[in-house]
């Protein structure tokens, strides 16, 4: 922001307006789960689509793959590789690719020569390491979901490869992406807010969707997938330091599984909410309830698409899988309330809590400056002048990561297309900062201590 400027100047130049200034209506597509997508508003004209082959066809896989069937002349998926044989089936089905480009794990893609410019990986958390150092070394560009690595070794092995190789890694940090942060950056940076003190920042994970994923669900068991902090959370960590900007020197958490264990099981509660429990319709986590009565989150069941078979498919998946199971009768490890205090060179806090225990979900924000302050829910935000008191709204309809999911895609294409990491801001160069404070987090929530953060 220019010294000249006035302050109702400068807030003029960022797009805001006193009182309310809404963005122009979102067009929307839906992914394989019939959630909504917001389309992103940068259009591309490319000589050639940029190919890709995506490992791991499972929720993210297809986030990311769908981004083809939309726009099929910036994106073409290729190959994919997929233990799962109905996902399997169905990608390719979907993406019309040829059969010998469909393989089993990602270890048979890499017996081929290289026959894309690119490989996406959705792979479990712990199996992003092995696919990603094999791309890098036979040349592919590529889109990591995250986090990098459960493994702060592995995430620094992918950095270092990827600068030998010259290879482009973006990371799926999709909030950078999100119209509603890109202006929250915006704003902190331009000086509007005068000298940006502290920030807070809640991610309220909503309690159905902790079950499901955290409790019952893939990420259960920490030390079989990944920490929370890094599994759920790394989003927020570095979205807090992406607006900052500045180096963080000390990290200190604390948190622990709290409600869903053992001590916590209701009395006539059974090891299944299928198997005659006697407070299954007063419990708010009843599989009965959530999968088969409301049919919620039954994406992951790779339902038939006979849909009179549907029910009788998600009743047997609850006698046989982890999400029939009683949550407090879990193998889980996974904090269910998640506390992290930040500092920042030149004395900048941020607190950011991750929180289970919410009716709803949709992270909010609050940045507090010298001369203002901001108040969000990643939907709108509020600014307020401390000089005239008059509040600047902004509003633009959301979906479930801000917008940032095709945003980070079409940015992504870009930069392989004209080989150039700069103009994507989640390269694993400037992602890794945030994980590196993850692993810091962790250590300090389990040693009880203040750790400092080398980047």
């Amino acid at each position: 922001m220019s010294k000249h400027w006035s302050r109702r100047d400068a807030i003029r130049a960022l797009g805001l307006t006193f009182g309310t200034m809404a963005m122009p209506a979102a067009a929307w597509a839906v992914d394989e789960n019939k959630h909504p997508i917001l389309l992103p508003d940068k259009k591309l004209h490319l000589d050639k689509s940029v190919t890709a082959i995506t490992c791991g066809a499972g929720a993210r896989g297809n986030v990311y793959g769908n981004y083809a069937l939309k726009y099929p002349e910036q994106l073409d998926i290729v190959g994919v590789a997929e233990p799962i044989a109905l996902r399997n089936e169905r990608y390719t089905k979907k993406h019309n690719i040829k059969e010998e480009n469909r393989f089993n794990t990602w270890e048979d893609v890499f017996n081929r020569p290289k026959f894309a410019d690119a490989i996406i990986i959705t792979t479990p958390d712990n199996l992003h390491y092995g696919p990603c150092m094999k791309a890098l070394e036979m040349g592919y560009d590529v889109l990591l979901e995250k986090p990098i690595s459960p493994s702060e070794k592995e995430c620094r092995e992918i950095l270092a490869l990827s600068k030998k190789t010259g290879r482009i890694v973006a990371v799926c940090h999709v909030l950078r992406y999100s119209p509603y942060f890109i202006k929250l950056r915006e704003i902190i940076q331009s000086g509007v807010l005068g000298e940006v003190v502290s920030i807070q920042h809640l991610e309220p994970i909503q309690h159905i969707h902790m079950s499901h994923s955290y409790v019952r669900g893939n990420w259960h068991n920490s030390k079989a997938t990944t920490p929370i902090i890094l599994a759920k959370s790394c989003h927020d960590l570095d979205i807090i330091k992406w607006m900052v900007d500045k180096p963080c020197t000390h990290i200190q958490a604390f948190g622990s599984l709290q409600w869903f264990t053992q001590k916590n099981a209701p009395q006539g509660s059974t090891a299944r909410c299928t198997d005659g429990c006697a407070v299954e319709n007063k419990c708010p986590y009843s599989a009965l309830e959530i999968y088969y009565r409301k049919r919620s989150w039954n994406y992951v069941f790779d339902l038939p698409e006979e849909k009179d078979k549907q029910a009788a498919f998600v009743l047997e998946k609850l006698k046989t899988t982890n999400y029939g199971r009683c949550v407090y009768r879990m193998e889980n490890d996974q904090p269910d309330h998640y506390t992290t205090n930040i500092l920042f060179e030149g004395g900048l806090t941020a607190a950011f809590s991750m929180e289970a225990f919410t009716s709803y979900d949709g992270r909010r924000t609050r940045v507090m400056g010298s001369l203002g302050d901001i108040t969000g829910d990643m939907t709108s935000f509020i600014m307020t002048d401390f000089l005239t008191g008059k509040k600047t709204e902004w509003k633009q309809e959301s979906d479930g990561h801000g917008g940032g999911d095709w945003r980070l895609v079409t940015d992504w294409i870009n930069a392989v297309a004209q080989q150039n990491p700069a103009l994507l801001t989640s390269t694993i160069d400037a992602s890794i900062e945030s994980h590196v404070m993850g692993f810091m987090a962790e250590e300090s929530r389990k040693k009880n201590k203040v750790m400092k953060v080398k980047l």
